[in-house]
């Protein structure tokens, strides 16, 4: 089969191309034809060399990637019949593999793709769509809210747009460059405005004091700004800092008003004995009942390294995903 393989840490130019030995399904486990596998931005810090919240560095050579969907080609032992021929998608986990044109997982991590979703759809949703999910556990939305949203064409932007919006809130929407501000407006925003204007800021003059809720990933001066229209009472929800990288400084916080959610803290908020899978099931439900729609680039799986270049140029819209 042919994968994607990093033999060594570095630019994107480390991801090649390669024929490699197919994967077996062992006990318990299925083995995948891929159809879609997702990219992510954190895919770009462990290529090149961060450890991430992974137990330990990435051992190489390796074949990234952590969200795949397509059909159960193959089981192992243990394995209930009925799932061979499923459309599926899944979240590896900790265990990389993605990026090829066969996968294999644990069979407790697959969800049935509802047949509204193509494959690249339901990648979106099993990854980026289960944080959205865990995102928003964080704000009460509903008629009276107003919520600003920076990266609003990114993968989690688009459906958090989207899923305030459902939720009867007023939407703001920031985004870089005029494509991407009109992808967020098409989307439903009810205001989308291009930071990359240094006027922007005077675009949300009336909004000052008015914004209830900001969904913020991006922090830096961005954030800096958008704290400072939120309402008395109004919340900074902090899921990540990509103005100063993956392994940036701290994100802008300003006590009693910022509240950082990723990692074990929107564990905490989900229920059930699996919170991951709690919040892959919201997703994908959210999905199959047409609320949330995620916007999807998609590259050819030969082109893993362009579609590395694209994300970390910000020069891509919604969710990244290859296609072998």
């Amino acid at each position: 089969m042919h994968a994607i393989r990093l033999h060594a840490f570095g630019p994107p130019e480390n991801l090649t191309y390669e024929r490699v030995e197919e994967p077996e399904a062992g006990p318990g486990q299925v083995r995948i034809r891929v159809a879609a596998a997702g990219v992510h931005l954190l895919d770009t810090a462990l290529r090149q060399g961060a450890t991430g919240p992974a137990p330990g560095p990435t051992p190489l050579p390796t074949v990234p990637g952590r969200e795949v969907a397509g059909a159960v080609e193959s089981l192992g032992a243990g394995v209930d019949g009925r799932w061979l021929g499923k459309r599926v998608v899944a979240h590896l986990g900790f265990v990389p593999g993605g990026y090829a044109e066969l996968a294999v997982t644990n069979v407790d991590r697959l969800h049935e793709t509802p047949g509204n979703l193509d494959h690249a759809q339901a990648v979106a949703m099993i990854g980026t769509g289960r944080t959205a999910m865990g995102i928003v556990q964080f704000a009460d939305l509903g008629p009276g809210s107003v919520v600003l949203v920076p990266a609003a064409a990114g993968g989690i932007g688009t459906l958090l747009v989207q899923y305030a919006r459902h939720a009867g809130a007023t939407v703001i929407g920031l985004a870089g460059g005029a494509e991407k501000v009109a992808r967020v407006r098409e989307n439903g925003a009810h205001l989308a405005v291009d930071y990359t204007d240094p006027t922007w800021p005077a675009r949300l003059d009336g909004h000052r004091g008015a914004v209830t809720v900001v969904f913020d990933g991006v922090g830096g001066a961005v954030a800096r700004t958008a704290v400072d229209l939120l309402a008395p009472g109004g919340r900074h929800i902090v899921f990540g800092w990509s103005a100063e990288g993956i392994e940036g400084g701290s994100p802008h916080l300003v006590e009693g008003v910022s509240e950082q959610v990723l990692g074990p803290v929107m564990l905490q908020k989900a229920s059930g004995p699996d919170p991951l899978r709690t919040l892959e099931l919201r997703a994908l439900a959210e999905a199959a009942a047409g609320r949330l729609v995620p916007e999807v680039q998609r590259f050819p799986l030969a082109e893993a390294a362009a579609a590395h270049r694209a994300l970390e140029a910000r020069a891509t819209v919604g969710k990244v995903v290859l296609e072998p």
